[in-house]
């Protein structure tokens, strides 16, 4: 089981973290992941796969004043 933002997903284990945002339905841009505590670069989002018991984290920067 994946965890994200720590709830339980249906996620499945192996899926990358391109398609953990695409099933999600997060926009691409303005958004920062991080897995078990460690920060992934956007440049590897399509090849880093998410692994069985992984904790991740998906932040969606808010603009606002």
């Amino acid at each position: 089981m994946i965890i994200i933002n720590g709830e339980p997903s249906d996620i499945v284990p192996g899926a990358t973290v391109a398609a953990l945002l695409a099933h999600l339905d997060v926009p691409e841009r303005g958004v920062a992941v991080a897995v078990d505590a460690e920060v992934v670069p956007r440049g590897e989002w399509p090849t880093f796969a998410v692994v069985d018991g992984a904790r991740v984290e998906v932040l969606i920067a808010v603009q606002g004043g």
